[in-house]
């Protein structure tokens, strides 16, 4: 029989909605039904996409005799964590200073009020050396209830105080010295001999990187830009990127980027694309414009909806029959190669090549002999080969068994791919890529807007109850802004700056923003009282506090309004204590520092439309590398945004103003003296592939 998850639009809590334990979602009617029975709460988190959530899954809450102790013992709450960031924020912050590390499926125990006194991640079926079973787990935590109830709510107000503290502390916004100490910093943390910073796991440091490139564009740093280059070459070349689909893998799980971890999630993805066109357009290098565009496409064929926007990730595992005819789980399976496979998938000639290319030996380096695919060198002059070779693996690829797609679209992340597909079509001469764009913004708008409300998620064109958080809202404007600046079309425009003002209205906190406007009970009781919750890292993503620190300064570009930039540097006060302590978690904060000292530069290129020459202009604004580079277009007389305003033809041709503060210099109709004003390099503005890495 289902139990209380089967009407959830979260694929990952209808990967439970048949299992024995009485699961239900987040929400008061389970802390009510706790206070009734005078038990705690369970709270298990996951995601669709998490190899261990599927494995504690199987071995525990399938279960029978598992699930039956679980069900007398406790109220029992599955959340997925991309639905609900708040509660995976709070539970994490308990699990880490309770036991040093988190990670998912993470488990949580709550008293009837939500204040959290006991937390752990994965726990097996049967105990480790070092590690309970979970029914062991189970059982000591119901007996202490019952037996020892003063010490277990003594530890839960200890751990609820201590969350509580845990606001963060707003320092001074990184200036030039701050900015330099950064990348000094962060050169001391690389791997030298694989790249990247710090060793295993490795992720991709995607917003790091963004603040290394405009960094270098601000200040010709040679350290920050070869920090940036030879980070984004390793990543091209490793094991997690996917060489033959297109697309990132999560994380390596090895310093030497070799073996991913196989789910594939939509945030870095829309995150890396955007950061190698980035990459691509201020040095002209041709192998990091192939990954944007491969990452794009991946977005495109994999990620994108029936409706138009993108799903959420690939599973890490893929359904696989064993030899006695059952279905079971597989990490990797789609993605490894024998050069046994590749000889019969590419013939004598190619497959031994390939083989050597990728990195596939008969030893292997994965599992059961099989290997991962890297580029073990630049390909040089035998890309066109390639190219005729990764078809023919995609094709033979798509034969097999395929990993699952959580397809729920989260807001966020799909503000993250708008603003990746809008400006890798417009930078990119890619009208695909800014048509799908526009689509998955209009979707948004249309649909996870319910009666002036935000909501975080949907499924197949029906809403979910999660409000939408900050990074929701400013994310989904940074898309926006980014579809404005590439289309100069004004709707973009004015959706951004409601979203703004919104953002202003019900996130705004005595220093920064918190990261969700109304205080969820049970969680403002596991913080003791502390009010909404505020992370000011950035990690996977950007957060809610740099989100919208980019988003506010780029509105007070366009709009001269001194409240949008007073609240960007605000929060940016907050990145700045983030950033001093460590800039590796600080990264998006760092770009938007970059930004701020840059001036933003702001570029309103007005001219008819459909003119050559306002053609040539807007092409050239947005190849420009200067950091955080505001563009507007418009016609003659207009005065929306208000950057616009009071702008004119010269001599009848159209005409760029370039800016800081909205004081222009003389205006430009020659598009090569725009490129040196904006930082533009000649092989992006033309189109042309530009120069090798030599």
């Amino acid at each position: 029989m289902a139990n209380r998850l089967s009407r959830s639009t979260s694929p990952y809590l209808l990967q439970h909605a048949d299992n024995p334990v009485d699961w239900q979602e987040w929400g008061p009617a389970a802390f009510a039904e706790a206070r009734e029975r005078d038990v705690p709460v369970l709270v298990s988190t996951g995601y669709a996409a998490c190899h261990w959530c599927h494995v504690m899954a199987h071995e525990s809450f399938e279960d029978p005799a598992t699930a039956a102790e679980m069900n007398a013992w406790f109220v029992n709450v599955k959340v997925d964590r991309e639905e609900r960031p708040d509660v995976d924020a709070v539970h994490m912050a308990a699990t880490t200073a309770l036991t040093g590390q988190g990670g998912w499926p993470m488990t949580t125990f709550c008293t009837p009020d939500g204040q959290i006194f006991y937390a752990g991640t994965y726990f097996p079926d049967r105990p480790h050396p070092q590690l309970p079973s979970f029914r062991q787990v189970l059982a000591a935590v119901s007996e202490a209830w019952r037996e020892r109830r003063g010490q277990v709510l003594d530890s839960s107000g200890r751990i609820a105080a201590a969350l509580g503290s845990m606001s963060p502390a707003a320092g001074s916004v990184p200036g030039a010295e701050e900015l330099t100490a950064a990348v000094d910093q962060l050169a001391a943390e690389e791997d030298t001999v694989h790249g990247g910073f710090g060793g295993a796991p490795k992720f991709p440091p995607s917003m790091v990187c963004e603040f290394l490139l405009r960094h270098a564009a601000r200040t010709g740093s040679a350290v920050a830009a070869g920090l940036v280059d030879r980070t984004l070459t390793a990543m091209a070349r490793s094991g997690m990127a996917d060489q033959v689909g297109g697309g990132f893998a999560r994380y390596a799980v090895d310093a030497g980027w070799v073996v991913p971890h196989f789910e594939k999630m939509l945030y870095d993805n829309a995150l890396l694309a955007r950061v190698y066109l980035h990459s691509y357009r201020a040095g002209g290098d041709v192998e990091h414009r192939r990954v944007a565009e491969h990452t794009c496409e991946f977005l495109l064929r994999d990620l994108r909806t029936p409706q138009g926007a993108f799903a959420a990730s690939l599973d890490a595992d893929t359904p696989v029959l064993d030899a006695e005819g059952h279905l079971r789980a597989v990490e990797g399976a789609t993605y490894v190669w024998t050069p046994g496979d590749l000889v019969e998938v590419l013939g004598i000639d190619d497959g031994p090549w390939a083989a050597q290319l990728l990195g596939v030996t008969e030893t292997g380096t994965f599992e059961h002999g099989t290997s991962t695919a890297r580029l073990t060198r630049d390909l040089g002059e035998e890309v066109e080969r390639w190219e005729r070779v990764r078809e023919r693996l995609a094709a033979a690829r798509a034969d097999r068994p395929q990993p699952a797609r959580d397809d729920k679209v989260v807001l966020a992340w799909n503000g993250l791919a708008i603003a990746a597909l809008a400006e890798a079509g417009a930078v990119l001469a890619r009208p695909d890529l800014l048509l799908a764009a526009h689509e998955a913004a209009r979707f948004l708008l249309d649909v996870h807007r319910v009666g002036g409300s935000w909501r975080r998620v949907s499924r197949d064109g029906t809403v979910g109850a999660p409000a939408a958080v900050l990074e929701d809202l400013a994310d989904l404007a940074e898309g926006l802004l980014v579809l404005h600046a590439a289309t100069g079309e004004r709707s973009w425009f004015d959706e951004a700056l409601d979203l703004g003002r919104e953002v202003l209205d019900r996130f705004t906190a005595a220093d920064g923003f918190v990261d969700v406007a109304d205080v969820d009970p049970a969680l403002s009781a596991a913080r003791a009282g502390a009010g909404s919750p505020s992370d000011p890292s950035d990690g996977a993503t950007p957060s809610g506090n740099s989100a919208a620190a980019g988003v506010l300064l780029t509105l007070g570009s366009l709009t001269g309004e001194a409240g949008f930039r007073d609240a960007a540097v605000r929060a940016l006060g907050v990145a700045g204590a983030v950033a001093a302590a460590s800039p590796r978690f600080a990264g998006w904060g760092l770009a938007v520092a970059e930004a701020l000292a840059d001036g933003p530069r702001e570029v309103a290129v007005v001219g008819a439309a459909g003119d050559a020459g306002t053609a040539a202009l807007h092409r050239v604004a947005l190849a420009g590398t200067a950091p955080g580079l505001v563009v507007t277009r418009g016609l003659p007389g207009e005065d929306v945004p208000e950057l616009l305003a009071h702008r004119g033809l010269v001599d009848g041709r159209a005409a760029a103003y370039v800016c800081r503060g909205q004081v222009c210099d003389v205006p430009r109709t020659d598009p090569q003296e725009l490129a040196r004003a904006v930082g533009a390099v000649v092989g992006a503005v033309s189109g042309r592939e530009g120069v090798r890495r030599q």
